[in-house]
């Protein structure tokens, strides 16, 4: 009996941990889908800084809506610059030579990136009322990322269990995402400032008019003549001309344009070395103010 108790205590061998296989090969379907989503989260970025056009998205349409709500900026950057670093962080992770540490890191990402893109996607149909192409481009994309994922499991991932797995995940996301959202309602810190449809087709009338304003970045009156914009004051013809102090060497494009007052317009070949409101300005460019953009209002009184 002393033997067979004994017998009954030794412990069982522990199955052996299977050893992930390294592969110097990137994993291509991630790869590829992540480029593509690079070259689309690039292009709206682009616009963004830019003030340029969104091809297909006219004034007033359910994409211009979105792409310009207050939901098109996060913590001060373009969301889509953030979608453009966390594709890019998945077309890394696609090289990672550890199978399991490739999938692991991968299926965050993306797990977090298919959550937020439908967040933004039901704020887009519930508080905007409007739908962007680019933006369901962007979430269909991200939702094949996450599907392919998924699917391409481990079979041996050591201590993985998707109980867990999803609670902690799961719970980051969702308050990270509740964060977010209380910042863009102005509930946690200010609120991006959302464009006025009439001063954002103002300042899309400038661009097109060849229209130019001089600044520097330490000019109380130019941060004055933004300010007279809102949220629309990224699509200003705004040309930098000093990034430092006060008494910095200008660009050599204001130096060559002969630039000594900030700030100064050119409009049609004249200058006003003054700062101009938007009454002024539609005046001098014949934009007509009382017509806004079809389907929208101002937001706001137009400052004159």
């Amino acid at each position: 009996m002393g033997r067979k108790a004994n017998a009954k205590k030794e412990p069982k061998p522990s199955a052996p941990v299977e050893a992930p296989v390294f592969d110097s090969t990137p994993a291509w379907p991630l790869l590829g889908l992540s480029l593509v989503g690079c070259l689309l989260a690039g292009y709206l970025s682009w616009t963004s800084w830019m003030g340029t056009a969104v091809q297909g998205c006219s004034a007033g349409s359910g994409c211009d809506a979105v792409l310009s709500s207050r939901w098109a900026t996060l913590l001060g950057l373009p969301t889509a610059f953030w979608g453009l670093l966390t594709y890019l962080a998945l077309a890394i992770a696609a090289f990672l030579a550890d199978p399991h540490r490739r999938w692991r890191l991968a299926w965050t990402i993306s797990f977090f990136g298919v959550l937020y893109s439908a967040y933004l996607t039901t704020i887009s149909l519930t508080v905007l009322g409007a739908t962007c192409p680019y933006c369901l481009t962007s979430l269909a994309l991200m939702t094949a990322v996450f599907a392919l994922l998924t699917l391409q499991r481990p079979p041996a991932l050591p201590g993985f269990t998707w109980s867990r797995w999803l609670r902690v995940r799961g719970a980051v996301s969702v308050g990270l995402i509740v964060f977010l959202h209380l910042n863009n309602i102005g509930v946690i810190g200010k609120p991006p400032a959302e464009e006025d449809p009439t001063l954002r087709a103002l300042a899309v009338h400038l661009v097109d008019r060849g229209a130019k304003v001089y600044g520097a970045s330490w000019c109380p009156h130019c941060q004055q003549q933004k300010e007279m914009f809102g949220g629309a004051a990224k699509r200003l013809p705004y040309i930098e001309c000093s990034m430092g102090a006060q008494g910095t060497p200008q660009t050599t494009e204001c130096r060559n344009a002969r630039i000594t007052t900030y700030p100064t317009w050119e409009i049609d070949g004249k200058r006003y070395e003054e700062m101009l409101s938007p009454l002024r300005l539609a005046e001098l460019t014949g934009f007509d103010l009382s017509a806004p953009p079809p389907g929208t209002a101002p937001a706001a009184p137009i400052p004159r």
